[in-house]
């Protein structure tokens, strides 16, 4: 998975501290966490296409969330970041080399089929956790964060 799933996780986050009435741009939101601009600002536009975020223009212009945290997943950021498509994907190489067999292997490969169950178990427990549910476990960890995050957003 790469970094832009947890770039967009903490944008998210930080979009619900600051509050709905508000947009924020993606350079400030890159700043907060001295992340490249340009590179957050293309995981941004990718929660916008999902829906996550909504995306204001003008000078006042920048990201909002589209949807309350209840009803984002964590599955929901993946798939907007990442891409629908398997991690694993099994080619067949048992069909290869001096250890193949002729024609094409009848069961299902051993290691694609842990490598599925593994992935389902991964898609199922990401589904089941919403932002809401992380945003309360990171309350409970560092209580004074939101109002930090809103003070350091709000000082223009």
């Amino acid at each position: 998975m790469n970094e832009g799933v947890e770039w967009a996780l903490h944008s998210c986050l930080n979009l619900a501290w600051i509050g709905e009435e508000r947009a924020v741009t993606a350079a400030r939101l890159a700043a907060y966490h001295e992340l490249p601009a340009s590179y957050l600002n293309k995981q941004l536009q990718a929660l916008v296409k999902a829906g996550i975020l909504s995306s204001v223009p003008g000078p006042k212009g920048g990201f909002r969330l589209a949807r309350s945290l209840e009803r984002i997943t964590l599955m929901d950021v993946v798939t907007a970041i990442e891409g629908p498509d398997e991690a694993f994907r099994c080619t067949e190489i048992r069909g290869q080399g001096p250890g193949a067999t002729t024609g094409r292997p009848t069961a299902e490969c051993a290691i694609a089929g842990a490598m599925g169950r593994a992935e389902l178990a991964w898609r199922r427990e990401l589904a089941a956790q919403t932002l809401a549910d992380v945003r309360d476990r990171a309350e409970r960890q560092a209580p004074g964060a939101p109002d930090r995050i809103r003070r350091w957003f709000a000082a223009l």
